[in-house]
This record gives C-alpha cells, structure tokens and sequence, in this order.
C-alpha cells in the first residue's frame, strides 16, 4: 500500500514539474522575438531551445503510467525544471510588457 501511495506521489509531482516546463515552452513560443532584446534578455531561441529541452527531458521522465519513465528515478526532472522555471519567473515578467500573451480587456463598447 505505502509502495502505491509512493508511485502515485511520484506520479503526480512529475506532472505538476511537465506541466511548468510545457508552460514555459508554451508561453515563450507566444511572445514576439523582439521583445526578448527589448528587454536585455537572451534571445528567443536561446529560451525556446532551454525550454524545449525542459520540456523533453519532463515528458520522458513521466513514470510508466502515463509516460516513458526512462530517466530512472526522474532525478534529471528536477534539473531539467530549472530553466522553465527561471524563464518564468525572470524572463517571462520582463518580455510580457512588450505583447504577445494576453491581452488587455476591450474597453467600451456592448455589455449589459
């Protein structure tokens, strides 16, 4: 029973690290290239490439349920959350002002 409950632990914090790796590679392929220089940011390949990485190395660390599990024991998944991470909590603050992810409500105009 204890082994069931550790699997599924495992299982669901290695979703939760793909998850922030396919949202960082999601939301850095949404913004525009130029808005990374205009922030004094590596380029968008260069992030785009961390990312992707990532998010490859996540998908194949997933235990066998749901994915390969061919990274033993995952200890690379949590190296590979890095760079998803620092993207964005570092890049992606300072490439949103520049547009590309969502946008501002509409203003005026219809509604009750």
């Amino acid at each position: 029973m204890l082994a069931n409950a550790q699997v599924l632990l495992f299982l669901v914090l290695a979703l939760v690290l793909f998850g922030i790796e396919a949202w960082a590679l999601i939301d850095c392929a949404r913004r525009p290239a130029g808005a990374f220089l205009a922030a004094g940011k590596r380029t968008k390949n260069f992030w785009l490439v961390l990312t992707a990485a990532a998010a490859v190395v996540g998908f194949i660390a997933v235990p066998p349920p749901l994915g390969l599990g061919l990274l033993g024991g995952g200890f690379l998944q949590f190296f590979a959350v890095i760079p998803a991470g620092v993207y964005l909590a570092d890049v992606r603050p300072a490439v949103s002002n520049y547009g590309g992810g969502r946008r501002p409500p509409r203003s005026g105009g219809g509604g009750w």
